[in-house]
């Protein structure tokens, strides 16, 4: 059972593990208030510890994290991991919401042919949508 309510993501991620030294090149399917989902082509098991790094952002995203479940997939493994550290869960769901930003940024240039910066693309985000962003202290732990 999930003690986070996940709020869906799409963000490249690098994780590392001790036994797998080479960094996976694998995209975030869920950000919570303690972790990550996203899939692999290898399982781990539950209770290792993974470096996971997000570098589409300024600075890199660092952390450590621990597997908390493994699930077969058709298409390899769906993993779940907590951060070791709860600042780093902080900086993950900032991490998220850059990239709900630049999603917007580039569906603006595809819907409407507007090239924004960033800057501009997340004064237009929050006005529109940060009230209805996830906030991570009003969800109940389940």
């Amino acid at each position: 059972m999930r003690h986070f309510i996940r709020h869906p993501a799409a963000i490249p991620i690098e994780v590392n593990e001790r036994d797998h030294p080479a960094a996976a090149v694998l995209h975030v399917h869920n950000v919570s208030v303690g972790g990550l989902a996203f899939q692999s082509g290898i399982a781990l098991e539950p209770g290792a510890i993974v470096d996971v790094r997000i570098s589409s952002v300024r600075p890199p995203f660092e952390s450590k994290a621990r597997v908390v479940w493994c699930s077969g997939r058709e298409e390899g493994f769906e993993l779940g991991v907590e951060f070791l550290d709860a600042d780093d869960a902080f900086r993950a769901r900032m991490v998220e919401q850059v990239c709900h930003i630049e999603n917007y940024k580039r569906e603006i240039y595809r819907t409407e042919g507007r090239a924004l910066t960033s800057e501009e693309a997340a004064h237009e985000w929050i006005g529109k949508y940060a009230a209805q962003f996830p906030n991570p202290a009003s969800n109940d732990a389940h």
